[in-house]
């Protein structure tokens, strides 16, 4: 998966053609402790088109892998292309955020591994009238799921312009948040937004032309705004992370690849928590009720080297983290997380 919006469209496929799934040998290599177990269940909580599983499958003959994902068509194809493995794979239409809802319903007191690829999929970057590209004039749709909620028209149309500039200040990091959302309200006075193309052109005009010049597309932030909007992704995964570390076994491994900042420090500060003392830093001796329960895996964050970026210029800003658990969350921080 990616946080970039696609600069070109590749053609409708089968999943396994169209889909390079990001620094793949190194999740392998940091889940393959945690999968060693001859009954090792992993979930991987953002399916896409199955690249990552698939690696999984093949690389571990005994795992079973349970896939979610809110987009239909995505399973559909993940589906398809994980076909051959029978049984070994189960796909399930749900948020991340529900993985332990999920596993309560198939029966799966805990898994072994948790594996997580943040952001817009290749699918959803590739699909030009999925409205996720300003290099293609498109609806403005946006949803990961299609089949419900609000989309980008429905966010540029109906929100006000402090709502819009937030939106855009905070999660699109924008820094003329306030003169696009202006340009956005003035224009749908006129007439409501309905394509891609009519947003990029009020951002564009939106932003001085020296600023323009540098930092990539100019409506790239704006777009990604929009998508963590539409999407909810950073309320979704602030719940996801507690609910997939509490789903997994003592000795169980996370493994997160995220593609920006915000999401990046979520799963920072998680992983982080829990492999730090609850204890008060003036106590002589440490309660054991207080002891990390995880084992962070990665020194910070892993970014791919030039072998990844030739291989797959999705990966170029990866930031990837993991964690084992070590020992059951202690009862005080599991009533603090619910």
């Amino acid at each position: 998966m990616d946080d970039a919006t696609a600069d070109r469209t590749v053609p409708v496929g089968d999943a396994a053609s169209r889909h390079v799934p990001v620094l793949l040998e190194r999740c392998l290599e940091l889940l393959a402790p945690a999968l060693e177990p001859a009954d090792a269940v992993m979930v991987d909580s953002t399916l896409g088109m199955g690249g990552h599983t698939e690696g999984v499958l093949r690389r571990f003959p005994h795992v079973r892998v349970i896939g979610l994902d809110r987009d239909t068509q995505a399973l559909d194809l993940a589906g398809e292309r994980l076909a051959p493995f029978g049984d070994r794979f189960t796909g399930v239409h749900a948020v991340y955020d529900e993985i332990r809802d999920v596993l309560r319903r198939l029966g799966i007191p805990a898994v072994h591994a948790v594996l997580m690829d943040l952001g817009v999929s290749s699918l959803q970057l590739d699909e030009t009238e999925r409205g996720f590209s300003y290099a293609q004039d498109a609806p403005l749709d946006m949803r990961m799921d299609a089949t419900s909620g609000q989309t980008a028209a429905d966010v540029l149309n109906t929100y006000d312009e402090r709502d819009l500039a937030r939106v855009l200040r905070v999660y699109g990091e924008e820094r003329f948040a306030p003169r696009i959302a202006r340009a956005i309200v003035r224009a749908r006075t006129v007439a409501p937004l309905t394509r891609t193309s009519e947003l990029v052109d009020l951002v564009r005009a939106s932003i001085p032309a020296a600023a323009r010049a540098t930092g990539g597309h100019p409506a790239k932030r704006t777009f990604q705004a929009l998508r963590i909007e539409v999407n909810g992704e950073l309320e979704t995964l602030e719940r996801a992370l507690p609910e997939s570390i509490e789903a997994l076994v003592v000795g169980g491994r996370i493994v997160v690849e995220a593609y920006q900042s915000l999401e990046d420090r979520l799963v920072k500060h998680a992983l982080a928590a829990g492999a730090t003392s609850s204890a008060p830093p003036d106590l002589p001796v440490l309660p054991p009720t207080h002891e990390p329960y995880l084992r962070l895996v990665t020194r910070g964050a892993e970014e791919a080297d030039e072998a990844e970026l030739a291989r797959n210029p999705r990966s170029q800003s990866v930031r990837l983290r993991a964690a084992e658990r070590v020992r059951p969350t202690p009862d005080h921080l599991r009533r603090r997380a619910a």
